[in-house]
């Protein structure tokens, strides 16, 4: 597990072998498995986490519906902010959608990483910039696109994910029933046929 995070924290450039020990020796690791629920609607979130292996989905509960609205991989922070930075109840849940192994952490943890190395705070605020932008893009399309625009997006941005989860949390994920998405899936397949 530790040499397996090793290998994740070793990927990040802007780190020098000496802050990557640093990293490894004072992050907590957990293994979960897949359905485990990291948070609960009602709960307030007590901890963030980081994705080093695995997937975890983030979904609503509308009148007795999952409704799946975002998928965390390899690299991704999950986290409730609201939840967690206003210790408020989450209005969502966190669960594994595969076994995963996450880092588990805390603000205190997170300001003592930024303390030891202080370089680390503003790749931290440039990650959690980045993760804005992404999700402002992700509303902003599934205002403006069709489903089967969405699940193309998808299949660009994140193809693996079509093999890694459930079809119905696809098609909750792109705004349809999963009857909807086997037919968007066979309408791109007969137009992939046809341009052969």
């Amino acid at each position: 597990m530790e040499e397996e995070f090793r290998a994740f924290v070793s990927s990040f450039p802007f780190l020098r072998p000496d802050e990557t020990d640093i990293i490894v020796e004072h992050t907590n690791l957990k293994e979960f498995k897949k359905g485990d629920v990291l948070l609960r609607e009602g709960m307030i979130s007590k901890s963030c986490h980081a994705v080093v292996r695995g997937c975890v989905r983030e979904y609503y509960i509308k009148d007795g519906i999952e409704k799946t609205i975002a998928f965390y991989t390899e690299g991704d922070a999950v986290n409730s902010f609201s939840s967690y930075s206003n210790q408020t109840p989450s209005k969502h849940f966190l669960e594994c959608a595969e076994d995963c192994l996450l880092t588990v952490g805390s603000q205190s943890l997170i300001d003592e990483m930024c303390d030891r190395i202080p370089r680390l705070a503003e790749f931290i605020k440039f990650e959690v910039e980045k993760d804005a932008g992404k999700l402002q893009e992700r509303m902003a399309s599934f205002m403006t696109s069709s489903p089967e625009e969405r699940f193309n997006d998808l299949m660009e941005k994140n193809p693996s994910l079509i093999n890694r989860v459930p079809q119905h949390q696809i098609a909750s994920y792109i705004g349809v029933t999963p009857e909807s998405l086997s037919r968007i899936r066979k309408r791109i397949l007969q137009k992939e046929q046809q341009k052969k």
